[in-house]
């Protein structure tokens, strides 16, 4: 059976996630999940469900707390490492990254809407140098799932990644160069280590802000993240049971 690695990120207290996801333990116990021994590096905090569902093998990778703050383990440097980690003691087939983003209502974004992203990139490493500033910006396509977008209905767009959770004016310019719809601070930090192990990645996002709209986004990400996590979490669902019985090439 395919191995399947699901990504949850959530800023929120308690997730099973992996290099950047959220789902509570409900959705462990969707996916018939276990908690398993933690077979990772001494000292990392992260901490893996598997589980068989309708012939896959799930594995959701959760980055756990910052040991000193005890806050989630956010941003691309936490993602980077566990999703490296992953990829060698896992080996899957597909990994998912799914979690919430904020969105961009001049590009069509709205409250609740699930995006699969088309490309990643990054918006706030700033490298003035030839070739080096396209390195900095490190766009990427996704791996294409067409038949995925075309079954569920899902929004398409583009991903940009940075480790701020509000967004200065140097990344908007970047972002508006980006062409991104959503802005997350996991997803092209886990296209980045993917890619190098050529690990086929999709990455769903739910928008719980408007970025370029008038509440603060702190507060509409509070706001909006219990209900928005629902519409996420339903999302996976289906693309886990349109995954189930198919090869990667279907998708």
């Amino acid at each position: 059976s395919p191995e399947l690695m699901a990504s949850w990120e959530n800023l929120a207290a308690a997730g099973t996630s992996w290099s950047s996801v959220f789902f509570g333990c409900s959705r462990a116990n969707a996916f018939l999940c276990r908690r398993t021994p933690n077979r990772f590096p001494k000292g990392a905090p992260w901490t893996r469900y598997h589980g068989d569902y309708k012939g896959l093998h799930i594995d959701l990778v959760w980055p756990g707390k910052d040991p000193v703050l005890g806050v989630d383990s956010v941003g691309t440097v936490s993602a980077a490492l566990v999703t490296y980690a992953s990829i060698q003691l896992l080996k899957p087939d597909l990994i998912i990254n799914a979690g919430t983003a904020g969105g961009f209502k001049a590009r069509g974004a709205g409250i609740g809407d699930v995006f699969l992203a088309s490309d990643v990139a990054f918006h706030d490493r700033r490298i003035p140098i030839p070739v080096f500033d396209s390195y900095g910006i490190g766009a990427r396509k996704t791996f294409e799932t067409p038949n995925i977008v075309k079954e569920l209905n899902l929004k398409v767009g583009k991903l940009s990644t940075g480790d701020s959770l509000d967004m200065s004016p140097h990344d908007e310019t970047a972002i508006l160069s980006n062409e991104a719809t959503v802005k997350d601070m996991e997803g092209a930090a886990v296209a980045y280590v993917a890619d190098l192990f050529s690990t086929p990645a999709i990455f769903v996002k739910a928008v719980t802000d408007i970025v370029d709209g008038e509440k603060p986004t702190a507060e509409e990400f509070l706001q909006n993240l219990i209900s928005v996590t629902m519409a996420l979490d339903q999302a996976v669902m289906q693309v886990v049971d349109f995954i189930s019985g198919k090869c990667i090439s279907d998708l």
